[in-house]
């Protein structure tokens, strides 16, 4: 009797000892997965990336990057009340404070590359293994197709033109993974050539566009669309945050189908799109210092662009922003004869009320609608072989003549006197943007320069020096720049503003499929 109880008693005690190990496996469950119930019971899946720190050679390069993205390069013809956070959300990198990008997978199993998510294209590409004789291709992660079971060769070449270079490929199908979401059957570009500096000094590995299919290269169906076809987000919107703090961990997230209240303060104010294809809509007047520039008043085309690094406008509103903030640029000979030569030419027209876009065809240096006047008689093949030879200088008299026009313009309507609007005009002549775009500020003068104000639904947006000047390296090897690039768009797209990084960092962007529009809010740092 008594070994029997004491059997029952062992078993018992072991008994006890496996409810405990099971209660004990439970707990450490439950301890490891607490953390990720907590960071997904808003809906949101985060993955934590890493952060590139800011230096004047990455600056340079994300330059490069933005000039290389150059509008139209990829084209080949060309609410208020979100719900709750409960979308997919995949955090951003940031790269130097000016590029921001995070990691997708591609293929069965997934391959994992880092990509620009970006507003400003529609495509999926990265590189292949099928890339031999291009050098970017060698510093970063490479598609195998042989590797992925649910891989299809489409048989169709692709190629996506950009300002600076090119890169070339191979359209393939295959699964996409963002996130927690799976996409099935997506089509994207194998890069097999990478005809750019840019991609080699890039920190990204590919681009993942997120602008309309209007823009697509290949007819190839992109990823937004795909997301929203086969039902893997709840709202057709997507969010932008982009985290400026230097010392953060992560660079910020992509919110797909909701927003992260988390992320901005107030609400937002919408603007609706004026043209698919890129995220366009109209923008207001541009203010320096709260004082008009009088260049949009009328109305801007702008889009907002998570692939461009800084803010790129008109060259005269750039060139008046540098003089406004002490950047060096370059001297134009051809702006300054133009003040000298034809500056009362000018103001003689514009003070008789001619229109101001039909003052530098009525002097000889424009046709009305601002190109290069031509004579209508039949060339010579020597004669047509002489006008290539000179048709960019007359481009360049044309130019600086529209934008004396504007400066004089603006001047008159602050009823400045003629010495005083001359003078002025002739140093905005030597604060021309350099052709790199880079333009250097002293560091000094930072807290003395004037806030900037774009005005977009009738509601200003400013931003304050702090914030649009990038600012490098410590010490005496401090160098600080300003985040304003010149990129003239003539008529009918332009004149345009690219809205990038900078101002979305600043301003928390919704890009409102459902109801074509974009919406901007103070973003929470």
């Amino acid at each position: 009797m008594k070994k029997r109880a004491n059997g029952k008693t062992l078993q018992a005690f072991l008994a006890m000892k496996m409810r405990q190990g099971y209660l004990w496996a439970a707990f450490c469950l439950w301890a490891l997965t607490f953390p990720l119930l907590q960071a997904s019971s808003d809906g949101l899946v985060r993955i934590g990336l890493k952060k590139w720190r800011l230096d004047y050679n990455r600056i340079r390069a994300a330059r490069m990057a933005r000039r290389a993205k150059s509008i139209g390069g990829v084209v080949k013809s060309m609410y208020q009340g979100l719900g709750d956070s409960d979308g997919e959300s995949v955090l951003l990198r940031n790269y130097m404070d000016a590029q921001y990008y995070g990691e997708i997978g591609i293929g069965t199993p997934p391959q994992n590359f880092t990509v620009v998510f970006d507003t400003g294209s529609a495509n999926l590409w990265v590189p292949s293994t099928k890339c031999h004789f291009s050098i970017a291709c060698l510093f970063h992660s490479k598609y195998n197709s042989r590797l992925s079971t649910t891989y299809i060769d489409l048989g169709k070449e692709g190629e996506i033109h950009y300002g600076s270079g090119s890169i070339s490929g191979v359209f393939s199908q295959d699964n996409v993974q963002v996130g927690s979401m799976a996409i099935k059957n997506q089509v994207f570009i194998e890069a097999t050539r990478e005809a750019s500096l840019v991609f080699v000094l890039g920190k990204f590995d590919g681009i993942l566009g997120l602008g309309f299919e209007e823009i697509v290269v290949g007819n190839a169906t992109p990823v937004w669309y795909n997301l929203l076809r086969q039902g893997l987000v709840q709202e057709d919107i997507f969010s932008f945050w982009l985290n400026r703090d230097p010392q953060a961990t992560d660079g910020g997230e992509i919110v797909f189908g909701g927003v992260d209240k988390r992320h901005f303060k107030g609400q937002h104010t919408y603007a609706s799109i004026t043209q698919k294809g890129y995220w366009q809509f109209e923008m207001g007047e541009f203010l320096i210092g709260y004082q008009s520039t009088g260049f949009c008043e009328a109305g801007c085309a702008a889009i907002v662009d998570s692939g461009t690094s800084l803010i790129a406008g008109p060259t005269a509103i750039v060139t008046e922003i540098n003089h406004a903030i002490g950047a060096e640029g370059i001297v134009s000979q051809e702006c300054k004869e133009v003040v000298s030569q034809y500056g009362n030419m000018i103001w003689d027209l514009l003070i008789s009320r001619v229109q101001p876009d039909a003052v530098c065809s009525q002097i000889g240096l424009c046709n009305f609608n601002g190109s290069q006047i031509e004579s209508p008689r039949i060339k010579t093949v020597v004669e047509e072989e002489d006008a290539r030879g000179t048709k960019v200088g007359n481009e360049v008299w044309c130019t600086a003549c529209e934008m004396t026009v504007i400066w004089i313009q603006n001047q008159l309507k602050q009823r400045k006197t003629k010495e005083i609007i001359f003078s002025y005009v002739t140093e905005l002549c030597q604060s021309l943007p350099s052709p790199m775009g880079e333009s250097v500020v002293d560091c000094g003068r930072v807290p003395y320069m004037p806030d900037v104000t774009f005005t977009i639904a009738d509601k200003h947006f400013t931003l304050t020096p702090k914030e649009y000047v990038l600012k490098t390296g410590e010490g005496i090897t401090t160098v600080c720049l300003s985040g304003f690039i010149a990129l003239d768009v003539p008529p009918p797209r332009g004149p345009l503003w690219i809205l990038g990084d900078i101002f979305m960092g600043v301003y928390h962007t919704v890009f409102d499929y459902g109801n074509l529009q974009v919406g901007f809010a103070e973003a929470m740092q």
